[in-house]
């Protein structure tokens, strides 16, 4: 079933489904024209298309429509006040933006909401795959219509980790170097997808074992931090708490791979 179609059963996961499905509609058609697409350099590594900004807008639109008293904190608009205090939209309107200009489908629309100071709803999109993950507090994970749960394997040496990797004047590259070498000598495999918030989902959906990466914002985490632990998995930061929507870095994985992790990377 197209996620188009599909329906969550929640006035709220509907709203954020159709904001997603909107913004990812104008995705897919700027990503067919990648070779024409308007492209300006913010900093290495970092770029912001016209594409992001469309998405931003039309997301910001349409959850304005439907909880008109909301607040934002967006990655191009930064933060929006809203009459409703306790409420707040968290957005990556493109997360693996490089990926997108680059023509690799391994890019996402992520999008959270903060009641009261904690997420208790987030969906992740991939228009491209017409990948959508969603998930409620309390509610479970979903992969379109499929209940989510991580991965069963028990032994660090049977893992398949995604990372994260500092570039230009972004992170310690000396101490990632350092952790990197320990990681690949105790793990199957690791892998730099460049987009945070399908590292998440996938450790969710038990493509992965784990996933850690540093140099973050709010808006990368929010959404797939949840959807990781709504399917039965575990989230910190690099102290081992839960601040990393504030601390911009995060380690994810199952029960039995994530405690092994954080030792080999802390």
């Amino acid at each position: 079933m197209s996620t188009q179609r599909m329906l969550t059963g929640s006035a709220l996961m509907n709203v954020m489904v159709a904001a997603a499905h909107k913004a990812g509609r104008g995705l897919v058609r700027d990503f067919g024209e990648i070779e024409q697409l308007q492209v300006s350099r913010k900093s290495l590594g970092d770029f912001v298309s016209t594409a992001d900004i469309k998405a931003e807008k039309t997301i910001i639109q349409e959850l304005q429509k439907a909880r008109p008293g909301y607040g934002f904190i967006v990655e191009e608009s930064g933060e929006i006040a809203g009459e409703d205090k306790d409420n707040t939209w968290i957005i990556d309107p493109l997360d693996g933006t490089s990926n997108f200009l680059h023509g690799i489908p391994q890019f996402a629309i992520s999008i959270a909401l903060q009641r009261k100071g904690e997420v208790v709803a987030g969906v992740v999109y991939n228009p491209v795959l017409d990948e959508l993950y969603w998930s409620e507090k309390g509610s479970g994970a979903f992969l379109n219509q499929r209940r989510l749960r991580v991965s069963g394997r028990q032994h660090i040496d049977e893992a398949l980790i995604a990372c994260g990797t500092p570039y230009g004047k972004r992170g310690n590259s000396e101490k990632f170097i350092n952790g990197f070498r320990k990681l690949v000598g105790i793990v199957s495999g690791v892998r730099r997808f460049g987009c945070v918030a399908l590292d998440l989902c996938f450790v969710a959906a038990g493509r992965l074992e784990g996933c850690f990466e540093t140099n973050l914002k709010s808006w990368d985490i929010a959404a797939g931090a949840l959807i990781v632990k709504e399917s039965g998995g575990y989230v910190c930061d690099f102290d081992g708490d839960q601040e990393f929507l504030e601390k911009g870095n995060v380690i994810a994985g199952n029960a039995a791979i994530f405690p092994e992790l954080k030792k080999a990377i802390l």
